[in-house]
This record gives C-alpha cells, structure tokens and sequence, in this order.
C-alpha cells in the first residue's frame, strides 16, 4: 500500500491528441436551407397560381411575382397586386390541390 505509481504527463494521456479540437458541441444548424427559396423560385418559373392563407383566415389568389427575406409580392387577377408579409402568412398551397381543414 505504500507504493506509489508515477502518472504520466497530461499530454501523454491521449496519445498526443488535443481535447478541444474535435470532442466539443455541434455547430449551430444554419439558419436558412435554402428549401424555401428554391420553392418560391419554383412557383414563380412556372406561374402556379397560388392560394396564400393567412393568419386571419382570408384566402389570396394570385401568382407569386417575387419574393425576399421579409414578404412576396402577389400578382392577382382579381384585384390590385399585394406585398405579403411571410409572418402574415399561414400557409400557401397551389391551386386546385385539396386542401383538407
């Protein structure tokens, strides 16, 4: 009991391997992926006529003309065209697709 072992240098512990390069947290994920711009960008190549639900449950018809980081605008063939704030909106689904509530 009253012999005592030598530990080996911190540094000699992992073989000469650094902690702190690969044993940390997960990078945060990005904050866009892109998914919904190539929807958007979609839509707007081919004109679908879309139905834009928003949060107070009116319907827009229109095709989406263009779009950025805060709102799309609208194209309608029933009245003026709209610029859309995307918290505005609920959900958007092409028209002629079911849509079940």
């Amino acid at each position: 009991m009253g012999e005592r072992r030598e530990r080996p240098e911190r540094g000699d512990r992992n073989g000469g391997r650094n902690d702190r390069s690969g044993g940390g947290r997960k990078p945060n994920p990005p904050d866009q992926t892109n998914a919904e711009n190539f929807y958007y960008q979609k839509q707007m190549q081919s004109r679908t006529p879309m139905v834009l639900v928003l949060r107070d449950g009116e319907e827009v018809h229109g095709v989406i003309e263009w779009y950025d980081r805060a709102c799309l605008k609208v194209n309608r063939s029933s009245g003026p065209n709209l610029m859309i704030y995307k918290p505005a909106i609920k959900y958007m689904y092409k028209e002629g697709e079911n849509i079940r509530k």
